[in-house]
């Protein structure tokens, strides 16, 4: 029984206004490091719902795209003081939601008004070229202009960066937003929607309705006033979205991975150890750049295993609120579920699991969703474990004779996002940085971590190619060009 003690109902931002559902009804969002704590209580909107914030965006679409840049890039300067202001509340509020450490959270809305910054910027350089005309008499040049409506669906893991990251560059050249977070983590998304709201966005131009996909993915996805979705989730649901929109609306879907780290043999041992900890274990393994396979030389196989082992050990398991912590809980109980039966899967074909991957149950972990980080060796490549996203704090180490068929490895699974390579080689730092199948290449850093210039995406099933986030040219996703030969 869910503990309800002074829980507060949030509501809907549809035209400037905060509604209740059309329904009436209403869902609960809870801690999962205390799962009978309830954080909050949001509305489980509907198709029609989903409707009338399509149709405020598409109304207030005309005068924000005629608003002057820099008038864009003032509210998003007021939306980052406003985030940052509110620190240390979000971040409470977010790790209570989420679970990831308050460390992590402060980090994560730090990053998040970094972004805001970055992009009201950016705003303010987006322009078209002149071109070179064969008649004297016509003056040939392009405009970039918006595209209109924009639906943003998020994930959990990272509950307001990636959030910012789609909607900023949205909105600063010039587009309305529809946007729907995940159902685990609707409040730090709301705390974001009321910063914009507060920091003087017009009406219509951002809103912001909370429920399940199979209640509001339909019109999100198929509206005809839709121009562009842009998504980032499992594989599955990218597929069904890209399957599932217009002909003439743009998709842009950030999806899974199954990132590698590459240990040679010249690697300092103690340094990788602890950057497969960072991107395997920090974030409780929720990261879709998460390393989840250590591709290790036969040299220093033994001694990386047992440092891993070692260091993985002193981490410190629990709520993310309290001081010390430096795993969290998993985000809810079906990730929970998850990587209790990848654990086994992994074990049934073969893999010895040398540490970890018990779920935690006794004394604090009892209402929450905790588990020791696992590691598994003698993992052959074509195992589950190595092959398929676990989105959990599970390592797979997997051993090899040569740079060569290290490379093999790391290339042969279905995503293509983030990977890392441990070495001082400058040959084969390059041979790995041209070889390798990844939108994001690491050397001697983990490969979670992205910053705000940097474009970020992947390959493969990680990622459509078209377009990608992050960095300047995460705007061309959000812009069309117009071709203009005026005469004179």
């Amino acid at each position: 029984m869910a503990i309800e003690t002074a829980v507060q109902t949030y509501k809907n931002l549809i035209n400037g206004e905060w509604l209740e559902a059309a329904s009436g009804a209403t869902f609960d969002s809870t801690n999962p490091a205390q799962a009978d704590e309830v954080v909050g209580r949001f509305q489980a909107s509907s198709e029609e719902d989903v409707i009338q914030a399509i149709e405020a965006a598409e109304r207030a679409f005309e005068t924000w795209k005629n608003t002057a840049p820099s008038k864009r890039a003032d509210i998003l300067y007021k939306a980052a003081d406003l985030l940052e202001a509110g620190l240390e509340q979000y971040a409470q509020e977010l790790t209570r939601e989420e679970g990831k450490t308050l460390a992590s959270s402060r980090m994560e809305v730090k990053r998040s008004a970094q972004t805001l910054r970055y992009y009201a910027s950016e705003g303010m350089n987006i322009a078209g070229e002149t071109l070179p005309s064969e008649d004297p008499t016509t003056f040939v040049y392009t405009r970039k202009e918006p595209l209109g409506v924009v639906t943003v669906i998020t994930p959990w893991n990272f509950p307001i960066s990636i959030p910012v990251r789609k909607i900023v560059p949205a909105l600063v050249t010039g587009n309305t937003v529809v946007f729907k977070p995940a159902s685990d983590t609707p409040l730090i998304a709301l705390r974001l929607v009321e910063a914009l709201h507060n920091a003087g966005l017009p009406a219509g131009v951002l809103n912001f309705v909370t429920g399940s996909a199979s209640k509001t993915a339909k019109p999100l996805v198929t509206h005809p006033a839709v121009k562009a979705v842009t998504f980032t989730g499992s594989t599955g649901a990218g597929e069904s979205i890209n399957r599932s929109v217009r002909l003439s609306t743009r998709v842009q879907l950030e999806l899974g991975g199954k990132n590698p780290l590459l240990v040679m043999e010249d690697a300092d041992v103690e340094q990788a150890a602890e950057l497969a900890i960072k991107g395997g274990f920090e974030l409780t393994g929720q990261a879709c750049t998460g390393t989840s396979r250590v591709i290790v030389m036969e040299a220093v196989h033994d001694a990386f295993v047992e440092a891993l082992i070692a260091k993985t050990k002193q981490l410190t398991v629990g709520s993310g609120l309290q001081k010390g912590i430096e795993v969290g809980p998993l985000a809810n109980a079906s990730q929970l579920k998850n990587v209790l039966d990848y654990v086994e899967i992994g074990q049934a074909e073969g893999a010895e699991l040398v540490f970890g991957g018990e779920h935690l149950t006794e004394g604090e972990y009892a209402n929450g969703y905790f588990v020791r980080p696992a590691i598994f060796t003698n993992v052959a490549p074509q195992m589950r474990i190595a092959q398929e996203e676990i989105f959990g704090p599970v390592i797979s180490v997997i051993r090899v004779t040569s740079f060569e068929q290290a490379m093999q490895i790391a290339n042969e699974v279905e995503f293509g996002l983030s990977a890392s390579i441990c070495t001082t080689d400058a040959k084969r730092i390059q041979r790995f940085i041209s070889g390798i199948q990844s939108g994001v290449v690491k050397v001697n850093r983990p490969t979670t971590g992205n910053a705000p210039n940097v474009p970020f995406g992947g390959v493969k099933m990680s990622s459509t190619a078209t377009y990608r986030e992050s960095g300047r040219g995460a705007l061309e996703f959000y812009t069309q060009i117009k071709s203009v030969y005026h005469g004179v």
